[in-house]
């Protein structure tokens, strides 16, 4: 018999990391600094380094939330704006060597790491390039001042799996005394090609984030909030790294030049760090469910921060709502319908890619149309009626993405096809809520795709409580 081969990669795809990355879906950053116990989001850089003094500080809380909240990773605000370093730098005397906690012998995060890897969790850092403390900020000396504690972090705390930048990129600040404003030039000043070859060398398998960086992009908001239209793929010539321009970030480009997925950040807190009056204002279930759809239902992956309170602990309320919120979706994705159903194509490349993997619940099998083939109808056919609300597919991205519209339909007892929902791009994942509808055949239409589409799962799920959280 004569073996069918796949379809050939259609434009940008991902790199091994970046796969495994996207496979993650969902996981928490952690911000902990002067900050917490100064009340401050953004700290000048003047802080004494004594105040900081959590009195429970357990890493372990910290991850068993993050657990329990179906996280598969945490990200350490390692070194914020303020200049204050989570760890004993051998660079700086602006960090926990002068804090009152454990007399200035801890470090939070060997902490953090050792936690991490007792809990089988993934550990990422975070590193400011903006520094408002440090008085060679804004000259080229500091480059290599930030490169040097980056190296620490990348090569003394075990496997990273995401390293982490942003786009602040000077201002006014303490800056060792100087008390002024410093403006720096973010297309060259911190040399990204060179400083982000120090992790590709250290920790090969970390991924890049940095706006428009080396392996993820941000967003464009903090809201959680992906695009309706999410291209993992990102043209980047002439777009320098570090520094977003906001209007495509959340879009992305179709047929890009580069496999540059968004990742979607926002806090479980109206703030970044603990301020203890926002405990009433923590997100509630609602707005997490809203968010999720809103984020890895779109394609992106969620980055939901839990600031540790002054205690250094996740405040008890914030872990109750993260517990609420998992137990929601492991309810809403416990039965997938689809797999109760039969299914069949318009159009089948061959039989190594029928219509039947797509509810065979293996991530590495698929199907796909014969080239040229670029729109095509799936059907799912029930013994009998069933009532769904949700709906869910995923492209097989290792070939790149190529849908842009499609179209879900249901059959009335009539035989006439009614439809239900629609949206353009479906990437990695693409999830999709609506008023209960009750059918006994249901068919996906994808209208038109770059190429011949290429899907790994198609999933009907029933969640009676969705509608009552709106």
């Amino acid at each position: 018999m004569k073996i069918i081969p796949p379809p050939s990669p259609w434009g940008a795809i991902p790199s091994p990391r970046q796969l495994a990355w996207h496979r993650l879906e969902m996981y928490g950053f952690i911000h902990f600094t002067t900050n917490t116990f100064t009340d401050l989001e953004w700290g000048y850089g003047d802080e004494s380094p004594s105040v900081f003094n959590p009195t429970q500080l357990d890493t372990r809380q910290w991850v068993r939330v993050a657990k329990d909240g179906g996280f598969k990773g945490l990200i350490l605000t390692c070194k914020h704006h303020d200049g204050y370093c989570l760890w004993p730098s051998r660079y700086t005397e602006h960090s926990v060597k002068h804090s009152l906690w454990k007399n200035g012998q801890g470090d939070v995060v060997r902490e953090l790491a050792d936690a991490c890897q007792e809990f089988d969790l993934k550990m990422g850092v975070y590193l400011s390039p903006w520094d408002r403390n440090h008085s060679l900020y804004g000259q080229a000396e500091y480059v290599q001042y930030y490169r040097n504690q980056l190296h620490e972090l990348l090569a003394n705390y075990g496997p990273l799996f995401e390293v982490w930048h942003d786009s602040a990129n000077g201002g006014d600040g303490w800056y060792g005394g100087a008390c002024e404003q410093r403006k720096i030039d973010p297309s060259t000043y911190y040399g990204w090609p060179e400083t982000w070859a120090l992790v590709r060398r250290l920790q090969p398998d970390a991924v890049i984030f940095s706006d428009t960086g080396a392996d993820i992009r941000w967003v464009g908001n903090e809201s959680g909030v992906g695009s309706e239209t999410t291209w993992c793929t990102f043209n980047t010539a002439g777009r320098y790294p570090g520094y977003p321009e906001i209007s495509d970030m959340g879009t992305g480009h179709e047929g890009g030049s580069d496999w540059l997925p968004p990742e979607t950040d926002v806090s479980i807190r109206p703030g970044w760090f603990y301020h203890a009056h926002q405990d009433e204002a923590v997100k509630s279930l609602s707005q997490l469910v809203d968010i999720y759809f809103q984020s890895v239902g779109r394609g992106t992956s969620l980055l939901l921060n839990l600031p540790p309170d002054r205690r250094g602990l996740i405040h008890e309320i914030d872990a109750d709502h993260l517990r609420e919120f998992h137990s929601f979706l492991e309810r809403t994705f416990q039965h997938d319908l689809a797999r109760n159903g039969s299914i069949s194509a318009s159009n089948t490349r061959g039989p190594e890619f029928a219509a039947g993997f797509l509810v065979d619940e293996n991530p590495e099998t698929c199907w796909a149309t014969e080239d040229g083939v670029t729109n095509a109808q799936l059907v799912l056919e029930f013994p009998q009626a069933l009532t769904f609300n949700i709906f869910k597919a995923q492209e097989y991205i290792a070939l790149g993405q190529r849908v842009r519209a499609w179209r879900l339909d249901a059959q009335a007892p009539d035989g006439k096809w009614l439809p239900v929902t629609k949206g353009t791009t479906i990437g990695y994942k693409r999830l999709a809520r609506f008023t209960p509808v009750t059918a006994q055949r249901v068919r996906l239409c994808l209208e038109n795709s770059a190429a011949c589409p290429v899907l790994t799962s198609l999933s009907l799920f029933y969640n009676p409580d969705l509608q009552e959280l709106k």
